[in-house]
């Protein structure tokens, strides 16, 4: 018995002990149970070791890949199985799928998917208990469907064990230990799955709100980085509008926060601002019809719109993607340019009526002079109190203003309806050039106007205005409507209705041409008109009374045409001519 206790310490194999025993059954049966128990508080405790040290490695995994192939490569060597896989339940379908593996061959078996109830697995996942088998291909305890009897035999798998992931009551997965070859499954080894399947389970419970914690704080952070960027970019638009900056300013700043190119257009596509968008480039201004941003190719496009009315739209360029927090940006920017459109139009109208108020007032001439002359300082800063060309626009004259020439834009100092006319006064120019200037305005807008001065601020200015009143009252019932015209430029018609005439000045309107080619070479075309009108227009009787050959008068006729332009021997040219040659000669 000593000799059987020494052995028994020293750890002997059963061999050994069985000999010490000799005849002794009953010494030697008690020995032998007793190294059983030893042998199997070993492997216990070595299972004990080996589940701490999982634990210790599933610990130090930080995603959820990282765990799973932890899992099935820990059961592999504990169980001591050809392959080892674990399945995910899917809630959206209400199935698991392979999700990994370790020592699988099979493409098609990594890729299979288990219905609750269907094979081994799905009975685990149906019932949250553990199931194995020594041969699965012929237990007929599970219900057997041909995808997953040809992946398992795909495989090669023949004993199956599994056990269910579950934490707090959830179903999380199946973990699995399989065979090649036929095999029994102690309830040890279905112990040691199960256990290593919940710490798994805990652990990648742990793992997914780890990482979904983790994404919820970058996303958070993003938020938070994308409020302060949106709070600066509010910051820096409320500095513009504050400090009266235009809309060009508000686009300027959107290319700068966002690196991108801006264009603003107004509501019929006309371009107001420009900040570095590349000439040429197609701008999609229509696409949009709300304040919120669209994509449009390669664009974006946010409608600027305040009061339910679309002033006009933003078209972003230059960027593939904007975050939610630059497209938030782009919308503010919209609200904020459609607030300075807007209040950009109404100080237009404010403006307007009080130059139409002004306009009336010094056109009436009831008002003090000194009076009008502090408000118009007060409208018109730069005007220096000169001498005003006066216009007077008859008919459909509503785009008129939007559609001045620069010079004209520029040269323009009060602006309004009166009388049923629209009115402007110019500076800085005369009658003769306003004018030309406007004849092409005048044909496109289907307009007619009269233009007289300049005069004087004060009672000149308000004759000026009632001869070009006078003047494009002649000229519509003349029918010159669409035409641009000073009293000189209707002859006869324009002197009637003028209550000052400036002989000189009508007469080198009408003749200039001619009188400066005489003057310059020494010819007398204006001797050979006042003989060809005296000669009732007659080439042949002018050079009778001029003693040239009649070919001679004919070129110097076709000379005239050239300087006075086809049309003056018509009867209403003529008749202007020859009033200004009577004129002439009685100037001496």
């Amino acid at each position: 018995m000593e000799e059987l206790l020494r052995l028994l310490a020293e750890d002997a194999p059963g061999s050994e002990l069985a000999r010490a025993a000799g005849e002794d059954a009953v010494a030697r049966e008690l020995a032998l149970r007793i190294r059983a128990g030893m042998d199997a508080s070993k492997k216990r405790e070595a299972e004990l070791s080996a589940l701490v040290d999982v634990a210790r490695e599933l610990a130090s995994a930080r995603d959820p890949g990282g765990v799973l192939h932890t899992i099935v490569h820990r059961a592999r060597t504990l169980v001591g199985t050809d392959v080892a896989y674990l399945t995910l339940y899917d809630e959206t379908r209400g199935d698991t799928y392979m999700r990994a593996t370790d020592g699988s061959v099979s493409a098609a078996f990594q890729q299979l998917r288990l219905p609750l109830g269907a094979g081994l697995g799905g009975l685990v996942a149906e019932t949250y208990k553990p199931y194995w088998t020594a041969d699965y291909p012929s237990d007929r305890r599970f219900r057997h469907t041909l995808p997953i009897d040809d992946a398992v035999g795909e495989e090669g798998l023949v004993a199956i064990c599994g056990t269910p992931l579950v934490v707090d009551g959830a179903f999380v997965g199946v973990l699995f230990a399989s065979n090649r070859t036929r095999r029994p499954f102690s309830r040890d080894e279905v112990s040691l799955l199960g256990s290593l399947a919940t710490l798994a389970a805990v652990t990648l419970v742990q793992v997914r709100a780890a990482a979904e914690t983790a994404a919820a704080l970058d996303q958070l952070s993003a938020a938070h980085a994308g409020v302060e960027h949106a709070a600066a970019a509010h910051d820096r638009f409320a500095d513009i509008v504050l400090s009266g900056g235009d809309v060009d300013a508000i686009a300027a700043a959107l290319a700068e926060l966002l690196g991108v190119w801006v264009v603003l257009v107004d509501a019929s596509g006309n371009e107001l601002a420009n900040a570095g968008q590349v000439p040429g480039t197609p701008v999609p201004w229509q696409e949009s019809s709300s304040g919120r941003l669209t994509r449009s190719g390669d664009c974006w496009v946010v409608a600027a719109t305040a009061k339910g009315e679309r002033l006009g739209a933003l078209v972003i360029g230059g960027a593939d993607d904007l975050s939610g927090a630059d497209q938030r940006i782009v919308e503010r920017a919209a609200v904020v340019t459609a607030l300075v459109l807007l209040f950009r139009r109404q100080a237009a109208e404010q403006s307007q009526r009080a130059q139409a108020d002004l306009l009336a007032d010094v056109l009436s001439g009831s008002a003090d002079p000194r009076t009008l002359t502090d408000r118009l300082r007060l409208l018109a800063p730069n005007h220096r109190n000169d001498r005003l060309v006066v216009a007077v626009c008859r008919g459909d004259h509503s785009g008129v203003l939007a559609r001045l020439s620069a010079p004209l834009e520029d040269r323009l100092v009060l602006s309004g309806p009166y009388g049923g006319d629209l009115v402007l006064l110019f500076t800085r120019t005369k009658a003769v050039s306003a004018a030309r200037d406007l004849s092409d305005l005048a044909k496109r807008s289907g307009v007619t106007v009269a233009v007289t001065g300049p005069a004087a601020w004060g009672d000149p200015l308000v004759e000026a205005h009632r001869q070009a009143v006078r003047l494009v009252t002649t000229m519509v019932r003349l029918g010159r409507t669409g035409e641009s015209a000073t009293p000189d430029d209707l002859g006869v018609a324009g002197l009637v209705g003028a209550s000052e005439v400036d002989v000189h000045a009508h007469v080198q309107h009408i003749l200039g041409q001619v009188l400066d080619y005489d003057a310059d070479r020494g010819t007398d075309l204006i001797g050979t008109m006042q003989a060809y009108f005296a000669a009732g227009q007659s080439p042949t009787r002018a050079a009778t009374s001029l003693h040239i050959h009649p070919n001679t008068v004919q070129q110097r006729l076709d000379r005239i045409t050239a300087l006075l332009g086809d049309g003056w021997q018509s009867p209403d040219r003529a008749l202007d001519v020859q009033v200004a040659l009577r004129l002439r000669s009685a100037l001496g």
